[in-house]
């Protein structure tokens, strides 16, 4: 693993689920983390109900692109975490990968995605501790 985990979050449209795990560890990581999101088809716009939510808790994801996949955001992680993008992911040896069961927020509004945002935050919060333990 690299001296700063690397760490991809991948969905299919990268507008919400991979977004806000994105931007919910890129918070608590505090710059002890390396994070990157994409998409394996890749919308046009974030998702206003996500946009909304994360507003919430005060991070801005107004200005985030979805972005595409590429095989070398993959090949450059060290940690894949997938989350409903079936096996449109490159599969590289030595890389730790985790499919996140999520329900998807896309056509959602705020109170059916801040749930879903609080599961992402608990899984995000468990993937830190783990990959940077304390002490």
């Amino acid at each position: 693993m690299n001296a700063v985990p690397e760490v991809l979050f991948v969905c299919v449209h990268n507008a919400g689920r991979s977004q806000m795990a994105a931007a919910l560890l890129e918070h608590h990581g505090a710059g002890r983390v390396a994070v990157r999101s994409a998409g394996s088809a890749p919308a046009d716009s974030i998702n206003p109900a996500v946009v909304e939510v994360m507003q919430e808790l005060g991070i801005d994801v107004s200005r985030n692109v979805p972005a595409k996949l590429l095989t070398e955001d993959v090949a450059a992680s060290d940690v894949v975490i997938t989350m409903g993008c079936g096996d449109a992911c490159p599969i590289f040896p030595g890389k730790r990968y985790e499919d996140w069961a999520l329900e998807d927020p896309a056509g959602q509004g705020a109170d059916a995605v801040r749930p879903i945002r609080d599961d992402i935050d608990r899984r995000v919060q468990a993937l830190l501790a783990d990959l940077l333990p304390a002490g």
